[in-house]
């Protein structure tokens, strides 16, 4: 009895103690780039910038971003869950390696041959981020379209 009483006491306390007041904000979706290509692959990165203006943390997680190279969906990206910091800006690397055959289609074979000429890809970020904090949860949309340079 002594052991929930406590529990419960200390629950009430944090919930109305701390500022809890809103999810984190999800800013931008921004530095999509190409870190490395060869022959056989593309590894792209893209940073999630959030802000937890909150006296707790929570947890994030991706389990269903796609992404899309010239159109054709290439990849989608499962991260491990990412601990949200308290009261803090934060960044969420997200890092996908493509293997170069998954482009290569009778659909996009000619923008994949426009893109060698021109240098660029258009990569499209595009799914879910979820937020998660005792028992509650959030989603937030992801729909970024960016023109990389590749580096051959």
């Amino acid at each position: 009895m002594f052991k929930r009483l406590l529990m419960f006491s200390l629950t009430f306390t944090l919930l109305f103690n701390c500022a809890v007041t809103e999810k984190p904000e999800f800013v931008k979706l921004d530095n999509i780039k190409v870190i490395d290509s060869n022959s056989k692959r593309i590894t792209l990165s893209a940073d999630a910038f959030f802000l937890n203006k909150n006296d707790v943390g929570g947890t994030l997680k991706t389990d269903d971003l796609k992404v899309y190279i010239n159109d054709a969906e290439v990849a989608t990206i499962i991260s491990d869950e990412f601990d949200v910091p308290r009261k803090k800006n934060f960044t969420i690397p997200l890092t996908v390696t493509v293997e170069t055959e998954r482009l290569i289609d009778k659909k996009s074979l000619g923008g994949l041959l426009g893109s060698l000429i021109s240098q660029s890809l258009k990569v499209h970020y595009k799914g879910d981020i979820k937020y998660r904090i005792m028992g509650y949860s959030s989603t937030y949309t992801v729909d970024e379209i960016q023109d990389v340079k590749i580096k051959l």
